[in-house]
Formats: structure tokens, sequence, C-alpha cells
């Protein structure tokens, strides 16, 4: 009596209620295994709110496919719904844009039926991307900080970096200049990579010789955004 309820069109379209919860139940677990794995593989402390997105999004999904079916009329008038939509965000990290994608794919998945292989696939890939996880893939054997030294107009920052710079077997990149204090000083930024065993304190302390004991600061945890210009 209730699978009425959902009857989109007798002839074509059609789907009950049992079918419905199944869908929107699998799209739910399956964003809970993405959500969870999420959480254990984020090498900060991951986002509340992302971590709940990850959830809704492949329910969100599937139920938009559900909707959809193979009414081409209904596709192009959610097309136009979804359009005046604007998304206004900083740009993210390219692993949570996969985590999205990721969840898009399960609720496509399920939201044309395949139920079963969408929580294959979701299981299959969360498994090897702790897996990746575990073994830091793709870790890099240096440590790639932001570097800001401020230096008097007159010093030749070039040569007096660089001495320092090659003593501590520092491969270091010039990313930005600007003045200070109405051009007496020069501020300059760089995007170092320090060895695992670099001495923090006598690197520095070698910087400061060089510029005067000006000050210095380096970024012990910067993001990707922090190097882009």
């Amino acid at each position: 009596m209730f699978d009425s309820i959902f009857t989109v069109d007798p002839t074509t379209d059609m789907f009950t209620l049992t079918y419905a919860l199944t869908t929107i139940f699998t799209a739910f677990l399956s964003g809970v295994i993405i959500s969870l794995t999420y959480m254990a593989t984020s090498n900060r402390a991951h986002s509340m709110n992302f971590a709940l997105t990850l959830i809704i999004v492949p329910s969100a999904v599937a139920i938009i496919i559900m909707l959809i079916g193979n009414n081409i009329a209904r596709a192009f008038s959610l097309a136009g719904a979804f359009a005046i939509i604007r998304f206004r965000s900083a740009p993210g990290d390219p692993k949570n844009i996969a985590y999205v994608l990721f969840t898009m794919a399960a609720g496509l998945s399920c939201g044309v039926g395949m139920h079963l292989f969408s929580l294959f696939f979701t299981t299959i890939l969360c498994g090897l991307m702790f897996l990746l996880h575990v073994i830091r893939f793709g870790k890099n054997k240096t440590k790639r900080k932001l570097l800001k030294i401020t230096v008097p107009e007159n010093l030749s920052y070039e040569e007096a970096f660089q001495e320092v710079f090659k003593q501590f077997g520092i491969t270091f990149e010039l990313k930005m200049m600007r003045t200070r204090d109405l051009g007496s000083m020069f501020e300059l930024e760089y995007v170092v990579h320090l060895k695992q065993d670099t001495d923090l304190k006598q690197f520095l302390d070698a910087l400061r010789v060089r510029n005067g004991n000006l000050d210095i600061a380096l970024q012990m945890n910067a993001s990707d955004l922090d190097f882009r210009y």
C-alpha cells in the first residue's frame, strides 16, 4: 500500500518505498565508511563539518538520480535549478576534493540501483586509502617550510643567505620580496626544504648573524595555500 506513494509514472519510472529506503540507507552507509576513512587518514585535525558532509553527499546524490530516472526533461529541470546555486570558498585541499568525488561516485552508483557495487568499491577504495596512509605513501623526505627574513636595504642577501643554506644542505626558492619601514628594510619570503635532522636553532642563529639580528620567522605548520602566490 505504501509503495504507491513513491510511484513516479506507472508506465515508465516507478520505484517502491522499499527500493527508495534501500538506496538511501546504502548511500548513507557508504558515506559513513568514507567519512570514517577521512577522519582516520587526516594528518591534521579533521574538520567536523567536512566529515558530516561526506556522510550526506552520497544520499543527496542518490536521491537526485532517483528523481531524474530516465526522464530527460526532469534532468534538464534539475540542472537548471542547481545552476543558480553558487559555492564560494577558498581552494581546497586536493585530498578533500578527491573525497568529495568519491562520495559522489558512491551516491551515483546507489542512485542507479547498484547497491552492492557501491558498498564493494567503497570498502575496497577506503581500505587502499588507509593502507597508503599507513605506509606514508608520497611523504617528502624533507620538510617544506615558509621562511621570512627581514634585511636592511644595503645587504647583499643573495650571497649572504646562499652560504647559510648551503652549509645546512637546504634547498630554497625566493618567492617574494617587499619593502618595510618606508623602504629602509626588505622582507624576503623563501620556501625552504629542511632535512629531518636539521638543527633549527643553529640554522636560525646563522641567519641572524647575516641579517643583523632583525626579524626572522619560520612557519612550522604552513598549509599548501601559504605557498601559492
